[in-house]
């Protein structure tokens, strides 16, 4: 059980936790969050760092920091965008409005977390994605791939064709 919540995330299910920011103490914080809640946490300071552990690992969560240099939340948007399991992307601000939170949705964000991080509203919301994030995962172990779609369309219609065109001839 998560002391700081009272959250049994430990019987909850496992996921691994990507903290993507520039402030050294929001990786700490987060830290002592998610210590002892049986969930795997990361911590990176940038873009180009977090790409590197995405092509390594399965993440379930993603904490970004809006305000990152170089690079942006909605770099990392569109980067998970493209993983064959992507991750759901929460974004992290200090000032955390409702301008931001509108815009972070409408594009696919799943969540905007204020800083500082509050461990109940952490764990409350982080929870909530991992949830999400293997309900979508059990759906998805019984359809295609998008990756293994294309690669059917090409054995049934040749190299150069895509669903498109093969579809409508």
């Amino acid at each position: 059980m998560n002391e700081a919540s009272g959250i049994d995330t430990a019987a909850a299910g496992n996921a691994t936790v990507l903290s993507v920011s520039p402030h050294h103490e929001d990786g700490v914080c987060l830290e002592r969050i998610f210590h002892g809640s049986g969930w795997t946490f990361l911590a990176t300071p940038t873009l180009a760092w977090a790409f590197s552990v995405l092509r390594e690992r399965t993440v379930s969560i993603v904490l970004c920091e809006v305000d990152l240099f170089p690079g942006t939340w909605r770099e990392m948007l569109t980067h998970i965008s493209v993983l064959d399991d992507p991750p759901l992307l929460i974004v992290t601000a200090r000032l955390a409005d409702e301008r931001l939170w509108a815009e972070a949705l409408n594009l696919g964000a799943y969540d905007v977390l204020a800083t500082p991080f509050d461990a109940t509203e952490v764990i409350r919301i982080v929870d909530m994605a991992r949830h999400r994030w293997h309900n979508r995962r059990e759906l998805g172990a019984s359809r295609i791939k998008p990756r293994q779609a294309a690669a059917n369309t090409r054995l049934l219609c040749g190299e150069e064709a895509d669903e498109s065109n093969c579809l409508a001839g």
